[in-house]
């Protein structure tokens, strides 16, 4: 028997997932492909690719074929889309893939095209883009379609979108390449210039979800670091405290706060004032940074607010995007 199917995906830099059209979480997944160089064969997607980064033979490279929350390579973004799409239903024979799917706020036509072929390449018959931060706002619960301003900061891997978003539409709209990804690296720059230590993306990562944070927070302490000497290239360790890693992080969090002040500042007085009673929504996995939150109410003066499970925000919404359209 053939079945059709509808999925809502939120294809992220770091991580993609994927959900029925009920909301529920049917596939989550690191964004990363391992190929085989000579034969240019894909041989693992996901989590068992991701433990690959930085551990294979000449012969197989682990990639993230999504850069800044666009596509940077098609071939193998179609290929990991495929492989969960595939793996995200027990049945493999259907008459029609439909998919909405979510994209940065600011991607230029090419780029909203690549996502589109991609999906299309990957096996969906009926493809909609739906915009991040709209996406994020359906899947809090905000009133998007009333005459009322709901503002969502949507913070993922590789961009952060910030967006005010009343009748349907988003009034005024931010996105700035800073994510996840520019905390990881500006870790890793800081081991390399000051302890003259080199780590890899997923060491950096634990790092800040040790120790990381935006503010100081009760329970501060440090935390052993492993990795290469950039000198000599013999294995070395570090001490690192939550305050070092703190400065560190800095400079990416004050282009994010720089970048939801930017916005207040083109939005209607009447849409700001809504803003006011009803706060800011965080959403996207690094709106999770210890002390994010409470530092962006601090510098704006307005209350800010984390789901429950942010990280989902954004699937969730493409999932409602999915029911409202049929």
């Amino acid at each position: 028997m053939l079945f059709s199917r509808d999925i809502g995906i939120d294809l992220g830099t770091s991580n993609t997932i994927i959900c029925d059209k009920k909301g529920r979480i049917v596939i989550r997944e690191p964004s990363v492909v391992a190929v085989d160089v000579k034969s240019k064969r894909v041989l693992a997607t996901g989590d068992e690719a991701k433990a690959m980064i930085g551990r294979t033979p000449g012969s197989i490279i682990a990639v993230r074929p999504l850069q800044d929350g666009v596509i940077a390579d098609f071939d193998m973004t179609s290929d990991m889309l495929r492989s969960f799409i595939y793996r995200s239903s027990k049945r493999s024979l259907f008459t029609r893939t439909r998919v909405v799917i979510s994209i940065p706020s600011d991607v230029t036509e090419v780029e909203r095209r690549a996502v589109e072929d991609a999906v299309r390449s990957a096996g969906a018959q009926d493809v909609e883009l739906i915009e991040e931060p709209m996406a994020a706002a359906l899947g809090v619960g905000l009133p998007v379609f009333d005459a009322t301003g709901s503002m969502v900061v949507d913070i993922g891997g590789g961009t952060c979108d910030v967006a005010v978003i009343s009748l349907g539409g988003i009034a005024a709209c931010r996105s700035i390449k800073v994510g996840g990804d520019a905390l990881d690296e500006a870790i890793i720059n800081y081991l390399k210039r000051e302890h003259e230590l080199l780590v890899g993306t997923n060491t950096a990562e634990d790092i800040k979800l040790k120790i990381g944070s935006a503010a100081p927070y009760d329970g501060e302490g440090a935390m052993e670091v492993r990795g290469r000497n950039i000198i000599n290239g013999l294995p070395k360790s570090a001490e690192i405290t939550s305050e070092e890693i703190r400065d560190v992080l800095s400079a990416p969090v004050s282009q994010i706060i720089s970048a939801i002040k930017e916005t207040l500042e083109v939005t209607l007085p009447e849409l700001a004032a809504d803003i006011i009673d009803k706060g800011i929504y965080l959403t996207g996995g690094s709106s999770q940074l210890r002390g994010l939150a409470d530092l962006i109410s601090e510098e704006t003066k307005i209350a800010v607010h984390i789901p429950e499970n942010p990280t989902d925000c954004v699937a969730i919404g493409t999932s409602i995007k999915l029911r409202r359209a049929v």
